[in-house]
């Protein structure tokens, strides 16, 4: 009887395997040789390769700054629409299609001039030049009390928006060789130092150093009708940097030839737009891509109209730059502190318990917004109270706290089902699948809160203030324009739902692409 047991068992465990490699025969995939680890990292001989990476996402995260910085410019004008501020959104989008032409910067390239440099020194020429064409005309485009040319800005922009992403192609793939192979670890550190300080750089300037108030509030000991820096001019000094920096690193970085690099192959165009196919004809992969594409919508709302609404109550700019800076010390530590979930086996295990309480979360920062004309306003005077601030400080921290970390666990899982192989293309793949995802969500979620809007004039019911002129005439007039259906609530109410929703049909599906084993993620070039 144990016997006859004991051979049911064994051919079942051999049929088993057989289905298995069955099944990867469809896939295309196979299993990968385990490679000896790397030594320990020791930055010895590699600090200038180190400090030039950082100087590089630097560069990097500048316009990503600068795409920040200026809604909230558009806003504290109070002659902007919602539907403008979507129509400037678009300008963040070759950040999330960028897998469209990374193949064509991985395969063309002028080997004498070097596999990365060649395109670093065309994309950051070409960057600075439009940096000083748009610092130019900046101030006819961004006039102080008119409306801005959204046009010009939006293709000026979008033009730099898609330089940056391409150099973000280069500089990532240029990391994994520019380091010492025991080092290699240390290129995320780069990106995410150097990308952090060129946002920074690229808010704190254009909102805070030119705001009148807040210069003579922090920074002056004398007032001033001026801010301590012009827009015009910080463009037009980065414009001017990022050329010098792109001729120095031209003449004296000079990069290792890719041909001497262990296990290189030369990959055509072709080749590598037919992996990129391969990996998205992968079931995993798609089912995996349907989720990233709509796994923010639930946090849409919250996330790329609380700010604004905030500022519309009459919270200053310089208030909302302020907080939004110092949210970045705690994106600094977060990592830090949850490293053990995202180096584990189920990092989206955590991401999924995360969810329902940043959904839950948006409660609070509606009610905020919501009270913040009663707490801020005494007989139609801002005045903001102390205790105010302690508590927008402590639900954007919360908030801030929830995003990142789900956003460093979404990376975890990314770095442990990705094909070590194709690395590179297969990250860039996931996670501008994901970003597009998220962009997309923000767009709409602009888009739409004037939709959901309803409004009138004081003294004009066929009035619905729902343009800048009809808004214009209504003051005119003497009047003021109520809102009775606030679209922004509206919009928060939807997107929960729409989240809760998504969280219940795709708990289960996450949890489970976590058990697949390697070889479900992987993919045969030939």
């Amino acid at each position: 009887m144990e016997k006859s047991l004991n051979k049911e068992e064994e051919q079942g465990g051999e049929e088993e395997e057989e289905e298995e490699e069955e099944e990867k025969k469809e896939l295309g995939t196979f299993e990968v040789s385990s490679r000896s680890l790397p030594a320990k990292p020791n930055l010895k001989g590699d600090w200038l390769n180190f400090f030039l990476l950082i100087l590089l996402y630097t560069i990097q995260g500048l316009p990503l700054g600068l795409v920040i910085a200026f809604p909230i410019i558009f806003q504290s004008k109070k002659i902007v629409t919602y539907k403008e501020q979507a129509f400037f959104s678009l300008v963040a989008w070759p950040y999330s299609v960028k897998i469209l032409w990374a193949p064509i910067v991985d395969s063309l390239y002028v080997q004498w001039i070097g596999r990365r440099k060649s395109w670093l020194i065309s994309i950051q020429y070409l960057m600075g030049a439009f940096l000083y064409y748009t610092a130019t005309n900046i101030d006819e485009w961004l006039p102080e009390s008119e409306v801005p040319n959204f046009k010009a800005l939006v293709f000026t922009f979008g033009v730099i928006s898609f330089l940056a992403a391409t150099q973000d192609i280069v500089v990532d793939g240029w990391a994994l060789t520019m380091l010492k192979k025991n080092n290699v670890g240390h290129a995320s550190t780069c990106n995410g130092t150097g990308v952090a300080l060129g946002v920074l750089i690229g808010t704190i300037c254009p909102v805070l150093l030119t705001s009148v108030d807040f210069c003579n509030k922090f920074l002056r000991t004398t007032q001033s009708t001026e801010g301590i820096i012009t827009i015009k001019g910080f463009l037009y000094f980065w414009s001017i940097t990022i050329i010098l920096i792109t001729t120095l690193v031209g003449i004296f970085k000079r990069e290792k030839d890719n041909r001497l690099e262990e296990g290189h192959v030369k990959i055509n165009v072709l080749q590598s737009y037919q992996l990129l196919w391969k990996i998205l004809k992968l079931p995993n992969i798609r089912v995996l891509a349907i989720a990233l594409l709509t796994m923010k919508i639930g946090f849409s709302a919250t996330d790329s109209v609380s700010n604004l609404k905030l500022i519309d109550a009459g919270i200053t700019k310089d208030d909302i730059m302020i907080i939004t800076i110092s949210m970045y010390i705690v994106k600094m530590i977060i990592p830090l502190i949850v490293s053990k979930y995202t180096s584990g086996a189920k990092p989206m295990s955590a991401y999924m318990k995360l969810m329902p309480i940043r959904l839950l979360w948006s409660i609070p920062y509606v009610a905020l917004i919501y009270y913040t004309p009663n707490l801020i306003k005494s007989n139609g005077v801002v005045n903001i109270p102390t205790y105010y601030y302690f508590i927008l400080v402590f639900i954007c921290i919360i908030h801030e706290i929830l995003a990142f970390t789900m956003y460093i666990f979404t990376l975890g899982f990314f770095s442990r089902i990705c094909d070590s192989r194709f690395g590179g293309t297969y990250m860039t793949m996931l996670s501008t699948i994901a970003s597009f995802g998220w962009v997309l969500s923000n767009t709409l979620a602009l888009r739409m809160v004037d939709v959901l809007t309803f409004s009138k004039c004081s003294n004009n019911d066929s009035n619905n203030c729902s343009t800048i002129q009809l808004k214009n005439m209504c003051k005119t007039n003497n009047g003021d324009c109520i809102s009775i259906v606030n679209g922004y609530y509206i919009e928060v109410a939807v997107c929960m739902m729409i989240g809760i929703v998504w969280y219940f049909l795709y708990k289960k599906t996450i949890k489970n692409l976590q058990t697949k084993s390697p070889s479900n993620w992987q993919v045969d070039l030939h």
